[in-house]
Order: C-alpha cells, then sequence, then structure tokens
C-alpha cells in the first residue's frame, strides 16, 4: 500500500483544505484502520468513489481498499451526509474500509487497532472482574453499547437513566443483571 483514499482524492481537489494530508496546518483526514471522508463542494460523491476506484482498482490497489461505503448503503448505517434537518453533518460521503492488515496511520510501528469495522475490531475480549462474580468464561457475543449500562447497574445504579440504552433497548451484559439485582443496591 503506497497511498491513502484521502490522498487520493486530495490530489483530485475534493477535500476541504482542513482536512488535507497535504495542509500542515490543517486537522487533517480521518483515517486509520477506517477512512471517513467529507468532500467538499467542488467534487460530488459519484466522482469521488469512481476516482477511488479506478486509481485503486483490485488489479493494483494501492491504497488497500476493501470496500467503499457511499449513498444510500452509508445513509442506511449512519444516516446521510448533509445538513440539518433531513441530513447529518456527522455522517462522512463516504467511507472506506482497507483490507485486513492495512491500516491508514501513517505509522510504521503501528500492529494492532481498535474501531474500525474488521473483524478484529468488533470482536474484542472483555474481562470482567469482581467478587460477586464466579469465575468463568462466557462464549456470548456481546456489544460494546453494553458496557456503559452494565457499570451502571453494578453500581446499583438505574441503567434506564442512559436515554441510548431505553431508546435502543440495550440490556446489561449477561449474568450482571441477575447477580447485581435491584435488591442489592439496598444492601
Amino acid at each position: 500500500v503506497t497511498t491513502s483514499p484521502a490522498t487520493i482524492l486530495d490530489g483530485a481537489g475534493c477535500l476541504p483544505s482542513s482536512e488535507s494530508p497535504s495542509n500542515p496546518t490543517g486537522i487533517g483526514p480521518t483515517e486509520d484502520d477506517v477512512s471517513l471522508i467529507w468532500l467538499n463542494a467542488s467534487c460530488t460523491t459519484a466522482q469521488a468513489v469512481k476516482l477511488l476506484e479506478t486509481t485503486s482498482p483490485a488489479s493494483n490497489n494501492i491504497a488497500g481498499i476493501g470496500e467503499i461505503m457511499a449513498g444510500r448503503q452509508l445513509a442506511q448505517l449512519f444516516g446521510a451526509p448533509g445538513l440539518p434537518p433531513q441530513n447529518d453533518p456527522r455522517t462522512p460521503d463516504i467511507v472506506v474500509t482497507p483490507n485486513i492488515g492495512v491500516t491508514y496511520s501513517g505509522s510504521t510501528k503501528k500492529q494492532a487497532e481498535h474501531g474500525g469495522f474488521a473483524h478484529d475490531d468488533t470482536n474484542v475480549i472483555m474481562l470482567l472482574s469482581n467478587p460477586k462474580l464466579p469465575a468463568l468464561t462466557i462464549g456470548t457475543p456481546v456489544q460494546t453499547a453494553q458496557v456503559a449500562p452494565s457499570i451502571l447497574k453494578v453500581l446499583g445504579l438505574d441503567p434506564d437513566a442512559l436515554e441510548s440504552v431505553r431508546i435502543e433497548g440495550t440490556e446489561v451484559l449477561p449474568l450482571i443483571g441477575g447477580i447485581f439485582s435491584d435488591r442489592d443496591r439496598d444492601r
């Protein structure tokens, strides 16, 4: 891999100056184990996707591109990019997930990463330690969204105090609800 999606699009003038990898005073692109791209007004999403596909095709994948998400696919996952009230400015115009083993960090020392969409990023080990918990291994898949309500439950607080827990119906981690029941709060 000799380049990144942001570098390719920057060369075509598609990125705002603030996110340009060639601007030493800007914040730079949002790239690491995923590339989040916000385009400037001079470049459409379709043009940018086409440029990425033609500059880094599967036969000569100089940017290590695994998948390019844009348009409806991206809107279904995160909401449509753009300005309120119909759209969300936090959603990038394009998300590029790299092939396994590729990061866009610029570091030659980085060996691992977290926070992306790759299988290794979304499947992480979790260790819980508390005198009330039995020593055991649970193989049940859980989501990181379950951590916050579980912490509240262990502290004797109501997980439903979190708006996101109420809206999304997020459950506490397995065993936590039964071991740290509401009556334990009063002890």
